[in-house]
């Protein structure tokens, strides 16, 4: 394929603000008189913050109201606001930097398509604002991924045929977002998680663009 665009989701592919996620809903979780343990958080991943809280609620077997659950939600990311604070460019994920700036220098566009509307305030705190063409997070859009609206919405900023675009994601649901728009899929992790991708690579480190073949 020619690619035109590459496109990143950014927790877990270009920061690692996963431990961050785990610890703020363990801590709703504790709070609320149930475990939640890593293997749980699995399944969190790439999915929005109600969509989350509710596979949380399910584990626990809790039923809250509707008021309940956006009291909930919102004290959960209050406590992941906490946490990413304290975030500097040594959170950037070894490699992802290079990567992008070899993308950047061959005059490939890079963008970012991200569920979490914290977005902007993460790229602030690690300085990669100004590194992406294109920034869609959860503020611009009304689907989650599996939804593909958050990667074709990116595309079409771009002015990019999605056929030309690749994704890199670390969510199953991410994966399936990226198909769902027609796009390539280079999943970062697993290949047993991310069998579904195109691709796989553990991660970013000494990935050079030949390295891609799709």
């Amino acid at each position: 394929m020619i690619i035109k665009a590459c496109l990143f989701d950014l927790d877990g592919v270009v920061v690692d603000t996963a431990r961050f996620h785990y610890l703020a809903w363990k801590s709703l979780a504790d709070r609320l008189g149930f475990d939640f343990t890593d293997k749980d958080n699995e399944r969190l991943k790439g999915v929005s913050r109600m969509d989350s809280l509710n596979i949380l609620l399910s584990i626990g077997k809790i039923h809250l109201s509707e008021q309940d659950k956006t009291s909930c939600a919102e004290e959960k990311n209050q406590l992941y606001l906490q946490y990413i604070q304290q975030m500097t460019n040594k959170d950037i994920l070894p490699g992802v930097m290079e990567f992008i700036l070899e993308l950047k220098n061959t005059g490939i566009p890079v963008g970012i398509g991200s569920a979490s509307k914290n977005t902007p305030t993460i790229l602030e705190r690690i300085g990669m604002t100004s590194l992406f063409d294109v920034v869609v997070d959860g503020s611009m859009i009304t689907h989650a991924k599996p939804h593909p609206e958050v990667f074709s919405l990116g595309a079409e900023i771009l002015h990019v045929n999605p056929e030309n675009c690749v994704v890199f994601e670390d969510a199953i649901a991410g994966v399936q977002a990226a198909h769902n728009a027609g796009m390539k899929c280079i999943g970062v992790g697993s290949p047993a998680t991310l069998r579904e991708a195109d691709m796989v690579i553990p991660g970013f480190q000494d990935l050079k663009l030949k390295d891609i073949v799709l």
